[in-house]
């Protein structure tokens, strides 16, 4: 089982022969936002056998990226999110995509993997304004490990019963700008979800890759110090999981119970 961490939260899950890659974001700008660490992931980035989006953000629901993937490849989304994004539809007529929609609690099994949704506190909406109509998710890969992928979350009560018993925990730990809102988890919660989850191993993800365009020398430290921080909170929460810190492009072969 390895995972590859292409910066913010894109990620390359691979278990049981099977390539799960996480929320695409493949580009060096978008919007108000500039990639200032890390390159722009290779084109075998976006081979994959199944992606995950976990919400409808533009960071995370891309569709330029999504318009990389191989033609046919499956794509697993929220509930109610093509109806809610309109270009995706014409992304999934151009690259002939198999779009399966999923609430929290749903199964889809793609090869030697399951992918299991489950909840997120997190804003789902595709812009900043709107219904709330299409909730964010996580979701946990079981093959020979279980890695739960976060998405954005923030720490919601019953998040260890809903993820439940996992392996590897890839976590937000940061954002892309100076200050995280609600339903966000900075390195000091994402310690305290890891305390909660207690898998094996853990990968921060979700920092130290896009920031605002003109802001370089706005709180730096929040774009350069969650990884690490990250690590030094785990330490003190939950000094039994192996925290991994991989540089952008970076695979790591997290240790998982057996």
């Amino acid at each position: 089982m390895e995972v590859t961490w292409w910066g913010h939260a894109t990620c390359t899950i691979e278990d049981s022969g099977v390539r799960v890659l996480t929320d695409p974001l493949f580009v060096r700008r978008f919007a108000h936002l500039r990639r200032r660490s890390g390159a722009v992931p290779p084109a075998s980035a976006a081979l994959a056998d199944v992606v995950l989006v976990s919400h409808l953000h533009s960071d995370h629901l891309h569709l330029p990226s999504l318009a990389r993937v191989a033609c046919g490849t499956r794509l697993i989304v929220p509930e109610g999110t093509v109806r809610a994004v309109p270009g995706l539809r014409v992304v999934r007529r151009m690259r002939e995509l198999r779009i399966t929609e999923v609430a929290p609690g749903d199964a889809v099994r793609i090869g030697g993997v399951t992918v299991r949704a489950v909840p997120a506190e997190h804003d789902g909406r595709r812009l900043p304004v709107g219904p709330q109509r299409v909730p964010a998710l996580g979701y946990v890969v079981e093959g020979e490990a279980r890695t739960y992928f976060a998405g954005d979350t923030g720490l919601f009560e019953e998040m260890a019963k809903e993820v439940g018993p996992v392996d590897v925990a890839l976590l937000p730990v940061g954002g892309w700008g100076p200050h995280l809102g609600p339903g966000h988890l900075n390195a000091a919660r994402a310690a305290e979800a890891l305390a909660r989850l207690a898998p094996r191993s853990a990968v921060p993800v979700h920092w130290g890759t896009f920031w605002p365009i003109g802001m370089d020398g706005v709180r730096p430290h929040e774009f350069h110090s969650p990884g690490s921080e990250f690590v030094r909170q785990a330490a003190l929460l939950a000094p039994d999981v192996a925290v991994h810190l991989p540089a952008h492009g970076e695979r790591v072969l997290p240790e998982v119970r057996r």
